[in-house]
């Protein structure tokens, strides 16, 4: 069974063997550096799926390499929107820096009694492993490299939806600019969560409370809708005949 990976140096793909079986790709990554190229480079934690160090991008979509199953012919390279360390180790520190521009945590906590349902309500979201697929995967990054991005906007609401939380207001204020307006709501942060949480409706849901406090989609007042045609061209239309 053969894979490529994106080496930094000399800039191209590079094709490795692995012997025939379903393996992890960490384990693959591992059995290359071991046995064919002490030089390849990759990060990796737990092997538990639940520390999110190891993610990369496998034929262009975003994957968690203690996870994800080795398969003939894979191209494994670097996530996308980092700075490249070497060869798939990149810098993260610019991505995790979304979650500071977002206050994404409680302001002014307050006593309040948390049912199972209210509970329920972030639950998911906290499950957030701060991975980087979903930063990865966001297609807003070619054009807005200071968006907010998935997983701060998921933080941000998870607080927002926190009873506890005594000052939302804050919260949505700081999430204006760069924020849920510029998403495009196209799901691809979605897709490639994985622990299952959805950034998408998140975004959605921090819009209706963008809303509630006031604010409004400011794309909204430059977009054009047409100017209505009432026949008067091209169809033959005299507004001055009879009917």
């Amino acid at each position: 069974m053969q894979i490529k990976i994106l080496r930094s140096e000399p800039g191209t793909h590079q094709l490795y063997t692995l012997p025939a079986g379903e393996i992890p790709l960490l384990n693959a990554l591992t059995y290359i550096k071991e046995t064919q190229d002490a030089m390849l480079t990759f990060s990796a934690g737990c092997r538990a799926s639940v520390c999110g160090t190891c993610a990369v991008r496998v034929n262009g979509r975003e994957e968690l390499a203690c996870a994800y199953k080795v398969k003939p012919g894979d191209i494994i390279e670097p996530l996308q929107y980092h700075p490249v360390l070497r060869d798939l180790r990149v810098d993260k520190h610019k991505a995790k820096e979304t979650l500071s521009k977002s206050t994404a945590w409680l302001h002014s906590s307050q006593e309040a009694s948390l049912t199972h349902s209210d509970e329920k309500l972030s639950e998911t979201q906290t499950d957030c492993i701060l991975c980087d697929s979903c930063y990865s995967a966001c297609p807003v990054y070619a054009v807005n490299p200071d968006f907010l991005g998935p997983f701060a906007l998921t933080r941000a609401y998870r607080y927002s939806a926190d009873k506890r939380e005594g000052d939302v207001k804050n919260i949505i204020d700081n999430i204006q600019s760069n924020g849920v307006w510029d998403c495009t709501l196209c799901g691809e942060c979605t897709a490639v969560c994985p622990k299952g949480i959805d950034p998408k409706m998140d975004i959605t849901m921090l819009r209706g409370l963008s809303v509630q406090e006031g604010y409004d989609d400011p794309s909204f007042a430059t977009q054009s809708f047409g100017t209505p045609d009432f026949g008067g061209g091209g169809f033959g239309f005299d507004p001055n005949a009879g009917f």
